[in-house]
């Protein structure tokens, strides 16, 4: 048999099986890169399709109630603390049962946000290029270029830059004279002050003498973020060993991922951050949803419990994002907003749930899990949805 005719023969057994899509491209890649015969290339094709029947649920069977059970019984075994973020000794990030409370709930704002940038290639590979990413990404203050120093005789504010931490922090200007007067207009525009400039220092005051405006404008002046993106505080470079070998990445404190995406020198595609709301904004409810399978997963992981199978995992993640917007798991979202009033009431705030009921004439249709218990009638699911019927035409052995 020659080798198109080898290679289609397995082409057609592969495509006649009942697999899915992705898994047929993955048993024909993985056949395609051995030396098999068609007989071996069924054989595989056989045993993977016998264990996908297996792997698959059984009809009727509560898929909801096994999957908050096995992420449920395992968060109980879970921490509530703080953990150091991947090795990064330098930044906190919430771990255990409060980041997996943080994902159900669909909090706005993670407690400890944070993001990992990755970089393309030149940047990645340069620490000096790297650097150039970290000041475009984090927020530089006046407390970061020089002293302030107020000169309560002549009611004036005094800045001394230091030249060397301006080199440092814009490294494509040549001369810190140039960022000298960029960082004085900026004081002019923010402040709302004149200023007056010579060579590294900078001294500007209020219009009329006062010690309570004076002071006014040096805590202002901390405020002002001259380079950087204000919600990042504090960005650690690391050298780690990824998917396209060694090479520097970017963990952040504090996340502004929309703004990150577009700075120059940033890989848009493999940078990630912890919010899944702002993943949600810039990249749309197919990546948030993603986004929370894969946070999830990492927070069982950080805590031994990776045995939870991740399809338990995508449910939660599906109901969340089913609308095309995220819901919280709870009163405020998915419980609280079912169509039956029992089920609402079974939850949380009960009375108000059937008083809301009554005086809007609500019908409950007890099509749900909750709601039949509640009234004692049997589940449809299981045996609970299945009748028999014994034919009359059979005769009994």
């Amino acid at each position: 048999m020659t080798e198109y005719d080898l290679h289609t023969d397995i082409e057609v057994i592969v495509e006649d099986s009942e697999l899915p899509r992705r898994l047929k491209d993955e048993v024909y890649s993985t056949i395609e890169d051995r030396d098999v015969t068609v007989e071996e290339a069924d054989e595989i094709l056989q045993a993977t399709e016998s264990q996908y029947v297996d792997s698959r649920v059984d009809p009727l069977d509560p898929v909801g109630t096994v999957s908050a059970q096995s992420i449920g019984e395992p968060g109980t075994q879970m921490t509530m603390n703080t953990f150091h973020y991947a090795g990064v000794a330098e930044i906190d990030v919430t771990q255990g049962l409060p980041r997996l409370i943080e994902l159900v709930d669909a909090r706005k704002e993670p407690d400890t946000p944070m993001m990992t940038v990755h970089l393309e290639e030149e940047y990645a590979e340069d620490r000096e290029k790297a650097h150039e990413v970290v000041w475009n990404i984090e927020a530089t203050k006046i407390l970061q270029l020089g002293d302030v120093s107020t000169n309560v005789a002549d009611m004036v504010v005094q800045v001394a830059l230091n030249e060397d931490t301006l080199r440092e922090r814009w490294p494509t200007v040549e001369d810190p004279i140039a960022v000298a007067e960029e960082i004085s207009e900026t004081i002019e525009s923010e402040l709302g002050v004149e200023t007056a400039q010579r060579g590294l220092a900078i001294q500007f005051g209020p219009e009329e003498p006062s010690y309570r405006d004076l002071l006014q404008l040096v805590e202002e002046l901390r405020e002002i973020v001259f380079k950087g993106i204000e919600e990042i505080t504090r960005v650690v470079i690391r050298k780690e060993e990824t998917e396209k070998g060694e090479e520097f990445v970017l963990y952040t404190e504090g996340s502004d991922f929309g703004t990150v995406l577009d700075i120059e020198g940033v890989d848009a595609s493999r940078t990630t951050c912890n919010n899944i709301h702002e993943i949600y904004r810039n990249l749309g409810v197919e990546a948030a949803r993603e986004a929370i399978i894969e946070e999830t997963m990492n927070t069982l992981e950080e805590q031994g419990l990776d045995d939870v199978n991740i399809r338990h995992l995508m449910l939660v993640a599906d109901i969340m994002t089913n609308e095309g917007t995220i819901e919280s798991i709870g009163r405020h979202g998915i419980s609280g907003s079912k169509d039956s009033v029992l089920a609402r009431a079974a939850f949380e705030v009960t009375v108000s749930h059937l008083l809301d009921a009554a005086i809007h004439g609500e019908v409950d249709e007890l099509e749900g899990v909750t709601e039949n218990v509640i009234v004692g009638k049997p589940i449809k699911l299981g045996t609970g949805d299945v009748n028999l019927r014994m034919s009359a035409n059979e005769q009994a052995d």
